[in-house]
């Protein structure tokens, strides 16, 4: 394996349809597009020998997991960010004020769906949970922007509200190694093993 010490291996999920399109997708259920296949693909190349793979619910999640290794456990917990009434609409689509008041919010939640906050909770239980597994063997998380960027807030030791502050790509790698000291981001948006498929990058919604 390309990485050098035991660590927990976070991975974006490859290009649907609505990452396409630029639409907001939280937990609409879509497949891998073509493209998003041959991402996955990808990222099984980039992370070599024996892991444990855990994914999101998500069909997106679980199809990128299983390129890695075909024995996936799935863990609610790291399913995409809820955006309930606007799921599926593109960011140009939303009320007025709303992209403000989310930036501003991390409290705020919209109609039928959850707040940056309640994301945050969810993942940093999870991690935690991780973190001794991880300072063992390779553990490979296959996740969403949302997630991926709270985990990445807890490796850091900082809010979720950096979230806004960073970029995301589809079929991107993170890396956190598990130190004696805590946790510690080593890597993020890593796409070198997308070079080949000279394709540009999907846009990144929320968060």
């Amino acid at each position: 394996m390309w990485w050098t010490a035991s660590v927990l291996i976070l991975v974006r999920h490859g290009r649907t349809a609505a990452n396409r399109s630029g639409l907001l997708q939280g937990h609409r259920d879509l497949p891998l597009d073509e493209l998003g296949q041959a991402q996955a693909q990808a990222c099984a190349t980039a992370i070599t020998g024996p892991v444990q793979v855990i994914t999101s619910p998500l069909a997106r999640a679980i199809a990128t997991g299983q390129a890695i290794n075909p024995d996936v456990t799935v863990d609610d917990r790291w399913i995409e960010f809820d955006y309930g009434d606007f799921d599926g609409l593109p960011i140009s689509e939303l009320p007025a004020g709303i992209w403000d008041t989310w930036h501003l919010d991390t409290r705020f939640a919209p109609p039928g769906g959850e707040s940056l906050l309640d994301l945050d909770e969810r993942v940093r239980a999870a991690c935690e949970e991780l973190q001794p597994i991880a300072a063992e063997r390779d553990v490979v998380v296959v996740s969403h922007v949302g997630p991926i960027k709270s985990a990445v807030a807890w490796a850091l030791g900082v809010g979720v509200e950096i979230s806004w502050r960073c970029h995301l790509d589809v079929a991107s790698l993170c890396r956190i190694d598990i130190t004696r000291r805590g946790p510690m981001l080593r890597s993020f948006n890593d796409t070198a093993h997308l070079r080949d498929l000279n394709v540009a990058s999907a846009p990144s919604a929320l968060p």
